[in-house]
């Protein structure tokens, strides 16, 4: 009897692990975490390419023409008719303090537009550049403000820290551009495809000097202030952006 007995414990426990074989095997924790660590790499889209939710005109509302989407890209027309003090400068709908952001630019021949950062929108400033520090988009070849100096080339921290390097593709070509700014660590800096060109202070003394010494002496908001919004420049030139994110820091 207890041969018997045996024999059928034998038998319970090989068709139990036939079964387990057959069974189909679930995700393993490992895959479900690598998973969430590329979704949570703490970059935002700023614009997929589809639509331009998230921004808006300055100053104004939604984004119509002459801002198109086209092959995944925004890209300003600038129209050929426009009344006195008309621009179609565009802005992020949220405002920024630290962050990393990531975008690329291509501009065209002759061409001049910018990146602005830290802009206060508000009635009493007409323009974004009247509170935002600008990155130059430049074509350096063609345009005369490359020949105004190198702090006015592409790259540069506009009118007040020169690139270190030329890195610039021509016109008509794709530039990857990183821009950190961090209050905390009072840092910030430009990197031009891959090489970083250009390194300054974001807030005091340091920065009050090199605002004193340009052309942006005496006015009154210019960077000012450490939390606003991102912004692309309409200088009445063709300029094309896409591939645009952020990393709060």
């Amino acid at each position: 009897m207890k041969k018997l007995t045996l024999l059928a414990l034998v038998a319970v426990l090989f068709a139990c692990k036939e079964k387990a074989k057959d069974e189909p095997k679930e995700e393993t924790p490992q895959e479900t975490e690598t998973q969430m660590d590329k979704e949570d790499d703490g970059w935002v889209t700023l614009f997929d390419g589809s639509s331009f939710n998230g921004w808006h005109l300055y100053n104004s509302g939604e984004i119509d023409e002459p801002w198109k989407l086209e092959d995944g890209n925004m890209v300003f027309y600038p129209p050929e008719e426009r009344e006195e003090g008309e621009y179609y400068n565009i802005v992020t709908d949220k405002d920024f303090t630290n962050f990393v952001l990531s975008l690329e630019w291509k501009i065209s021949e002759g061409g001049n537009s910018g990146i602005f950062w830290g802009i206060y929108e508000s009635s009493e400033y007409g323009q974004p550049y009247l509170t935002g520090p600008e990155i130059q988009v430049l074509d350096d070849e063609r345009h005369p403000d490359a020949k105004n100096g190198t702090t006015h080339q592409a790259g540069s921290l506009y009118d007040m820290i020169a690139p270190s390097k030329k890195t610039v593709k021509p016109a008509g070509e794709w530039n990857h551009v990183e821009l950190m700014i961090n209050h905390e660590t009072n840092n910030g800096h430009v990197m031009l495809n891959g090489e970083k060109i250009v390194e300054f202070p974001v807030h005091g003394d340091e920065w009050d000097a090199m605002v004193a010494d340009s052309k942006f002496a005496g006015w009154e908001g210019f960077g000012a202030y450490k939390t606003g919004k991102i912004g692309l420049q309409d200088h009445k030139d063709i300029v094309s952006y896409r591939n645009i994110k952020i990393k709060e820091l």
